[in-house]
C-alpha cells in the first residue's frame, strides 16, 4: 500500500550527498546502496524494494559500503537497506508494473510518453542536455526562452536557501533567456527531432513586438516544434515591457497571444507569471486569443539572503543585486494555489494546464495532476539533483496508478479540485479533532508542550516520565503539536463532538 506519508523519512538519511558514480556502490557486491538511497530520498521506496535481492545481504555483512562512503560513519546504509525489507517489503501490495503504459497522456493532443517535461531554463538550453534527458526518459523539453535580442548574464546569477543538509528549500536565480541565436536554436530543434522524434519539443518564445512574437513562433514550427511555449512571466526580463511586464496586463497577454496564433497553426500554452493576485484574467485573455493550454507557474520575485556585513543581498554582482526569481520546494504551495484556480475555471476546462513550481518527488507532480494539471515541468530539482530523478518520477507515479486501479494520468486529473476552496468560509468549525500521542515513539524531548504553551492554547503539559499529557477543556485541535513533534510520535485522534452538534 502507498502510504500517506513516507516510510522512511528523509532525515534518516540527510548526511547522504546522493552521490555521482557512488564510492558506495562499487563496495557493495550484492546491491546498488546508491541506487536505492537515491529513490527513498524521492519518496520511491516501494520502487526500492523491487530491486532488493529475495534475502537482505546486509544481516551477514559487516558495510562495506558505509566505510567507503565519502562522509564515512555518517550514513547508515546497512539500516536504511534493513528497513525496506522490514518495513517497507511486508507493506508493498503492488509489484512495479512491467510497462509504463499508464503514464501516456497529452499534451494538447500531443503524444507525451509521460507527464514530466523539464521546464525551459538552462536545463534545456543545448542539444546535449536536452538529448542526454530524453535519454534518461523525460517525455519531452520547453527549451530555454528564444528571443531575437542579445542577453549578456551577470555572474553570479545564482543563490538559494538551504536546509539542514545543504539541500535546497528556495532557489533565487537571475538568469535571463537563451545566449543562442535564433539560428543556432532552430538547428537545436531540427537536430532534436531527427533523432529523438518521439519528444516533445516545447518552445519558449519572447518577442519585443508583435512581428517578433508572430515570426518566432512560425520558426518554431518550421524547425520542429511540436508547440510553443509565450513567456509572459520571466521576472528578470521586466525592463522595456518584456516578462512579467506582459503577464500582469491581460491586455497585452491577448495581443501577443494573437500575434504568434497569426504565426504557427501548432498549439500554444501561454505561461503566466505568480506576481499577481489571481491568474485567471491573463488565462482567459489567453484563450481569447487562441492558446490552448496554460503554464504556470514561473518563479516569484523575490530578495533572499542579505549578507549582514556587506549588507549587499545575494547574488551580490560587483557590489549590487536585484530581484530574481524564487523556485525550488519552497514555492510549491503558491503553484498549487494558482493551479486550483486554473483547474477550478469553468471558461478554461478545455486548456491543458503544464504545472510547474518545487516539483521533486512524484507525489509532488501527483499534487499537481489532481487539482488539474495534464502535464508537470522541472527545472530547480533537476539543477540540484540531475536529469538521473525522472526514474524515481515515474516509476512512483506508476506505482501509484497501478495500485489505485487507474488505467492512465487523465482518470485521476482534477480529482481534488472539489476539496478545495478559495476561503475558509465552506470549513466545518464544530469538531475538534483531539492529537494522539504514540508513547513508544516519544522521546520526552517537550517540543509538543513549548509549540502548544508559546504558539497554542496551553492544553499540553510534561508528566514526571517526560511524557505529554492532553487538557482536553483547553485542546482546540489545531495539530501544532503534530507538525513540530521530531519523532512523528503525534498523530490526528478522536474526535471531540460540539455541543451545538449535540
Amino acid at each position: 500500500m502507498i502510504m500517506t506519508e513516507p516510510y522512511i523519512r528523509r532525515i534518516e538519511m540527510i548526511h547522504c550527498a546522493l552521490c555521482s558514480s557512488a564510492p558506495c556502490d562499487a563496495a557493495c557486491p550484492a546491491v546498488k546502496p546508491a541506487d536505492l538511497l537515491r529513490s527513498i530520498w524521492f519518496a520511491n521506496e516501494q520502487g526500492a524494494i523491487s530491486r532488493l535481492p529475495a534475502e537482505n545481504p546486509c544481516l551477514s555483512c559487516d558495510a562495506p559500503c558505509e566505510k567507503a562512503c565519502v562522509r564515512p560513519g555518517q550514513v547508515g546504509i546497512r539500516d536504511l537497506v534493513t528497513k525496506l525489507y522490514e518495513q517497507v517489503k511486508p507493506a508493498a501490495e503492488t509489484a512495479v508494473p512491467e510497462n509504463e503504459d499508464r503514464l501516456a497522456c497529452s499534451l494538447c493532443g500531443i503524444r507525451l510518453e509521460n507527464p514530466f517535461l523539464l521546464s525551459s531554463s538552462v536545463v534545456a538550453s543545448t542539444y546535449d542536455m536536452c538529448a542526454r534527458a530524453f535519454e534518461a526518459g523525460w517525455a519531452g523539453a520547453a527549451f530555454k526562452t528564444i528571443c531575437s535580442f542579445e542577453i549578456h548574464e551577470a555572474s553570479p546569477r545564482f543563490s538559494a536557501v538551504t536546509g539542514d543538509n545543504g539541500s535546497i528549500i528556495g532557489f533565487k536565480n537571475i538568469e535571463q533567456l537563451s545566449d543562442h541565436s535564433v539560428a543556432e536554436n532552430m538547428e537545436i530543434f531540427r537536430k532534436l527531432k531527427k533523432d529523438y522524434p518521439s519528444k516533445v519539443i516545447l518552445a519558449s518564445i519572447m518577442g519585443r513586438d508583435d512581428a517578433e512574437w508572430e515570426s518566432l513562433a512560425g520558426l518554431c514550427e518550421e524547425n520542429g516544434a511540436d508547440a510553443v511555449e509565450l513567456n509572459f512571466s520571466c521576472p528578470n526580463m521586466a525592463d522595456g515591457g518584456l516578462g512579467s511586464d506582459i503577464g500582469q496586463v491581460p491586455a497585452l497577454v491577448e495581443r501577443f497571444t494573437a500575434a504568434a496564433r497569426r504565426g504557427t497553426k501548432i498549439p500554444i500554452l501561454a505561461k503566466l507569471t505568480p506576481n499577481v493576485s489571481s491568474v485567471i484574467p491573463a488565462a482567459r485573455a489567453a484563450l481569447r486569443a487562441g492558446a490552448d493550454g496554460i503554464s504556470a507557474i514561473n518563479t516569484i520575485k523575490s530578495i533572499i539572503n542579505v549578507n549582514p556585513h556587506t549588507y549587499i543581498s545575494a547574488p551580490a554582482v560587483h557590489g549590487m543585486s536585484a530581484a530574481g526569481g524564487y523556485s525550488g520546494n519552497a514555492v510549491k504551495p503558491i503553484a498549487l494555489r494558482f493551479i486550483t484556480e486554473l483547474g477550478q475555471d469553468p471558461m478554461l476546462t478545455d486548456m491543458h494546464i503544464s504545472g510547474i513550481g518545487g516539483v521533486e518527488t512524484w507525489r509532488d507532480a501527483l499534487e499537481y495532476i489532481l487539482l488539474g494539471a495534464g502535464s508537470v515541468q522541472v527545472t530547480t530539482a533537476v539543477m540540484q539533483y540531475g536529469y538521473r530523478i525522472i526514474d524515481d518520477l515515474k516509476e512512483g507515479l506508476n506505482l501509484y496508478l497501478t495500485e489505485k486501479g487507474f488505467a492512465n494520468v487523465e482518470e485521476m486529473r482534477g480529482l481534488a479540485l472539489d476539496s478545495v476552496s478559495e476561503t475558509t468560509d465552506v470549513l466545518e468549525r464544530d469538531t475538534v479533532l483531539f492529537p494522539s500521542f504514540n508513547k513508544d515513539r516519544c522521546i520526552g524531548c517537550g517540543r509538543c508542550m513549548i509549540s502548544c504553551r508559546d504558539g497554542g492554547h496551553q492544553a499540553i503539559r510534561l508528566d514526571s516520565a517526560r511524557r505529554p499529557k492532553l487538557n482536553g477543556q483547553k485542546c482546540v485541535g489545531c495539530h501544532l503539536c503534530i507538525l513540530v513533534c521530531p519523532q512523528k510520535a503525534i498523530s490526528p485522534g478522536r474526535k471531540r463532538i460540539s455541543r451545538k452538534q449535540k
